[in-house]
């Protein structure tokens, strides 16, 4: 049964895209990339990648016996960089459950990570560090996680990447933080892209250039901020949060999108920034 009166929390903890960035210009939208915790009542957390990002969230989460569900949306650096250094797993007796996209040139996500996270490359690998690392391998499917449901559904970029939707007592949130727009000036989505975003509550979706930009990158794999727009319109999403942001974008022209956002856009839009909690369902 449905419980009335009943609210979740999405906070953003890294919102940046292809790389880590700093300076007083990016300050009040945070330079870290990619992490997004979703918490529902009665759960441990649900976090959406693992960028730099997660390394803030294991600070503020880090107790003993910590458990977390992490869905992530692909295996490149900017969405995976946070695993070695995401404090719970410093301490033993603390578990992390990874789900990630099925590999295309290797066995599992595990063989990928145990691959990048060994010496030379790094000093260590994942059976070495005291807490533990459970591998999911995913393509489109559903997860329950108590009365949790976690879809999962293929979206376009450069790779295997997945999209996510979290579905719990009538709300929803969708993260699509990597995803190809088809062209310049080409508003369209596949089958698996509105299966995710239908009518949630809030999208949280890749909006990386602006269109001149991407008219210079329209092969990198990733939108523009009209076409993240779009997609939370044609989809009946009630609140869209631009994410993913490009490290080029400082905070002066984030603010510049926001004002626009603000004044013109529908749905409702933000523009996501370290430490901003939306709560859905209230």
């Amino acid at each position: 049964m449905p419980i009335e009166g009943a609210t979740i929390d999405v906070t953003f903890y890294g919102v940046r895209g292809s790389t880590p960035c700093h300076g007083p210009e990016v300050a009040r939208y945070g330079g870290n990339t990619s992490c997004v915790a979703v918490d529902v009542p009665g759960h441990d957390p649900i976090m959406f990648d693992l960028g730099t990002g997660s390394r803030y969230l294991g600070v503020e989460r880090s107790t003993e016996g910590f458990h977390a569900d992490c869905f992530v949306s692909h295996l490149h650096w900017d969405h995976i960089q946070g695993l070695p250094f995401f404090p719970p797993l410093l301490a033993p007796g603390n578990r992390l459950d990874l789900y990630a996209p099925r590999p295309e040139r290797h066995e599992s996500v595990a063989d990928v990570i145990d691959t990048i996270l060994c010496p030379p490359l790094f000093p260590v690998g994942v059976a070495d560090l005291p807490g533990e690392v459970v591998f999911h391998d995913l393509g489109n499917d559903e997860v329950r996680i108590g009365d949790v449901t976690v879809t999962s559904r293929y979206i376009p970029h450069i790779g295997r990447t997945l999209g996510y939707r979290v579905d719990w007592n009538g709300i929803s949130v969708a993260y699509l933080s990597d995803h190809q727009q088809p062209g310049v000036d080409v508003y369209d989505m596949c089958p698996g892209v509105e299966a995710l975003c239908r009518d949630v509550d809030l999208l949280i979706h890749d909006a990386q250039y602006t269109r001149d930009e991407f008219i210079q990158r329209s092969t990198w794999g990733h939108c523009t901020i009209d076409y993240a727009i779009w997609t939370g319109k044609a989809a009946g999403a009630k609140q869209v949060a631009l994410f993913h942001h490009d490290p080029m974008h400082d905070d002066r022209m984030l603010d510049q999108v926001a004002s626009v956002c603000g004044r013109h856009c529908t749905p409702n839009v933000v523009v996501a920034r370290e430490g901003l909690t939306i709560q859905l369902g209230a």
